[in-house]
């Protein structure tokens, strides 16, 4: 009897069954590296895992965790897996529903109601790219050209003017998904303000934040001397924090108790000389009285820059800091001033960079927090609401590995 095909992996005869594997029948990922066998299918598509949200809210109550696929690009499309991307309170104010702007909410990832995926910063690398492209290609790191391109997920596919191709050399993942905000933020408000030469003193509170720590770091290089306050802890913990950030190059470092006390007007005109070096700058992050006790300590014609507003309170500005010291407020929103000036925002990104790779600008401390393929949305989640906490051992990091 003439055997009969049945499919590419057995034959029906009248002998016994003899099962064989089709010699074709292997996945085609076997072949790849560990990290990119699971997020290729055979047919070319791309398995993505993202946090997205149907609604604002409180981060617990309407994140999610769903997943979907991408299909191979074309045109000007480049497809990019997430390497890295940060959890910045900015981040959760969206989320919120509490910050000026928030990334779209749409069904293009499949999702059952429009949804939106959090998230502003991060370091993708390319994994394909349209036959349209220029400005990229397979293997460059990239990083978003905006804020807003919801950066919380494995893998996402966007047109090529959407991201920035940096140089990864010298570089590790965290640091380039860190540098487009607060690097920059502190870079611009000491640039940007009031002139300062060498010898000037600045003061800033929120010191221990990322943009606290960068502009206590650009401050030593540039010879300017800080007073930067932070949070009352406790013993060691105080001591701790006081002489990380005074070796990074600030000059003074006091809590948020002693910048309301009395006396503190006097200790300032001690640490200046009796007032004869000129304070006129001061970054404000926190608001309220704190943020006014910071514009006290400035002299004539000083400019105080409010960044953030931790504390959720209005400053209230006396009519005697207007009239008689001539005192500027103004703010700075890193967001708005990167869609103005682009190739600035470009430059200042490079220029940061070359400080890292030439080990003079160090990253801020971070809680790496792994997401593969088989994280639960429990543990991502987990991550998310201790952005929300106070004392914060560093800034939560998505670490990205075989998703």
């Amino acid at each position: 009897m003439i055997p009969m095909r049945l499919s590419s992996c057995c034959f029906i005869t009248n002998s016994p069954i003899i099962l064989r594997p089709s010699r074709t029948s292997a996945p085609r990922t076997l072949n790849l590296p560990l990290d990119r066998r699971r997020h290729i299918s055979a047919y070319g598509y791309t398995q993505a895992k993202a946090l997205v949200y149907p609604k604002h809210g409180s981060p617990t109550d309407v994140l999610n965790l769903h997943t979907h696929s991408l299909s191979p690009p074309h045109s000007n499309l480049v497809t990019l897996r997430t390497l890295a991307a940060p959890l910045n309170p900015a981040d959760i104010n969206q989320i919120q529903g509490t910050y000026p702007t928030a990334p779209p909410f749409s069904q293009e990832l499949g999702t059952a109601q429009p949804s939106a995926v959090p998230g502003n910063e991060a370091c993708f690398e390319v994994l394909s790219a349209g036959s349209a492209c220029k400005s990229v290609s397979k293997g460059d790191w990239v990083i978003p050209r905006q804020t807003g391109l919801g950066t919380w997920r494995t893998h996402l596919q966007v047109t090529e003017d959407r991201v920035m191709k940096i140089d990864k050399d010298g570089l590790n993942a965290e640091q380039a998904a860190t540098i487009s905000v607060n690097p920059v933020t502190a870079y611009r408000m000491l640039k940007d303000f009031t002139p300062l030469k060498e010898g000037d003193w600045f003061i800033q509170n929120g010191a221990n934040s990322g943009v606290g720590r960068a502009a206590v770091q650009f401050g030593k290089m540039w010879d300017l001397k800080s007073i930067c306050v932070v949070r009352k802890r406790e013993g060691a913990e105080s001591e701790a924090l006081h002489k990380e950030l005074q070796e990074l190059g600030a000059t003074v470092v006091v809590n948020d108790e002693e910048i309301m006390e009395k006396g503190f007007g006097e200790r300032v005109k001690e640490w200046t000389n009796g007032g004869r070096e000129p304070l006129n700058l001061a970054l404000n992050c926190v608001g309220g009285d704190a943020g006014m006790a910071l514009a006290k300590t400035l002299g004539a014609g000083g400019t105080m820059v409010t960044y953030g507003a931790m504390s959720k309170s209005p400053l209230r500005v006396g009519a005697g800091m207007l009239i008689f010291k001539d005192l500027r407020f103004t703010g700075f929103w890193v967001s708005k001033w990167a869609d103005r000036f682009p190739e600035e925002r470009k430059k200042t990104i490079d220029e940061v960079l070359g400080l890292i790779r030439d080990g003079k600008f160090k990253d801020v401390p971070m809680v790496e927090v792994p997401w593969s393929y088989e994280t639960k949305k429990e543990e991502l989640l987990d991550a998310v609401q201790g952005t929300l906490e106070g004392f914060r051992k560093g800034k939560g990091m998505f670490k990205f590995g075989d998703t």
